[in-house]
């Protein structure tokens, strides 16, 4: 299995934020310190936001921060919201299968039951099971003054 980049993009905006939560953040402090490009990091942010996560606001001083504390933002829940819509294996969606074995295969069952066991895993896990405490995850992303003022240069 392997999540997509928009998933990752999505886990690594969440905990910049986390870390950052005295502040509001903006999209390029984000993709410089998380090594990500602005237009990729653009759809997520959009997605993150439509889905609750986050709250952003626009303009000279706007930005984003999260939406809610991080005890309540679930890593399943946020990886539902980015990879739901994509099938797992072809046989996953009706409408482009071509596998002779649909009906057939006892396979798609055993990965259904480990997707929902994946699944289920990462309902145990927030967002602040990731960040509270996670010193070394600090020092990479923390803003310091310093820092945000390398980054609007």
């Amino acid at each position: 299995m392997r999540l997509t980049i928009r998933t990752n993009l999505a886990m690594r905006t969440l905990m910049f934020c986390g870390v950052n939560a005295d502040r509001v953040v903006r999209k390029h402090e984000i993709a410089a310190v998380c090594n990500a490009s602005e237009n990729h990091l653009a759809l997520v942010v959009n997605t993150l936001s439509q889905r609750g996560f986050i709250d952003t606001q626009r303009g000279r001083s706007g930005g984003l921060r999260l939406n809610r504390p991080m005890s309540e933002i679930g890593v399943g829940e946020v990886l539902r919201s980015f990879e739901s819509g994509m099938p797992f294996a072809e046989c996953f969606d009706a409408a482009t299968n071509t596998c002779p074995l649909i009906g057939r295969c006892r396979f798609r069952a055993v990965l259904e039951s480990a997707l929902e066991a994946f699944f289920s895993a990462m309902d145990e896990i927030t967002l602040a099971d990731l960040v509270v405490g996670n010193v070394a995850l600090e020092h990479v992303l923390a803003l310091t003054d310093s820092r945000a003022m390398a980054s609007c240069h």
